[in-house]
């Protein structure tokens, strides 16, 4: 499925899961077959997905065609930035170093905590009565 004019990566953030594809283009980007303007509907998002291809200067050069699945709209954006990063880097591997030193292929590795027994959510207990 993958040629040689497209890379393909996978991105993850709290329970999203991205599936990457960047081919050489004029900079459309899609995610689940919509455009990203209509998927992502807050600036921030827009932002947060362009920032690997700002990082490395390739914004106008790359179509991009994302699934995201699991996880909201902000955990879908951080799976979708890490994938698109780590495509730039199999793209063309000096792209690393631009890419490391925004912090754009650490993984997150943050988690909801779970929910214990006896509290109200993961740490907040119920109100204490003394009487």
């Amino acid at each position: 499925m993958e040629n040689a004019l497209s890379y393909d990566a996978t991105g993850r953030r709290k329970s999203a899961t991205a599936r990457v594809r960047l081919m050489p283009g004029s900079g459309k980007r899609s995610v689940n077959g919509r455009p990203m303007n209509a998927f992502f509907l807050r600036h921030v998002l827009h932002q947060l997905v362009e920032e690997p291809f700002v990082a490395t200067g390739l914004a106008e050069n790359y179509d991009m065609i994302a699934t995201v699945r699991g996880g909201g709209m902000t955990g879908q954006a951080g799976a979708i930035r890490l994938g698109i990063a780590r495509a730039l880097v199999k793209l063309d591997e000096s792209n690393r170093r631009p890419l490391r030193s925004a912090g754009l292929l650490t993984r997150d590795p943050r988690e909801k905590e779970r929910k214990k027994y006896g509290l109200a959510g993961a740490r907040k207990r119920y109100q204490f009565s003394k009487r």
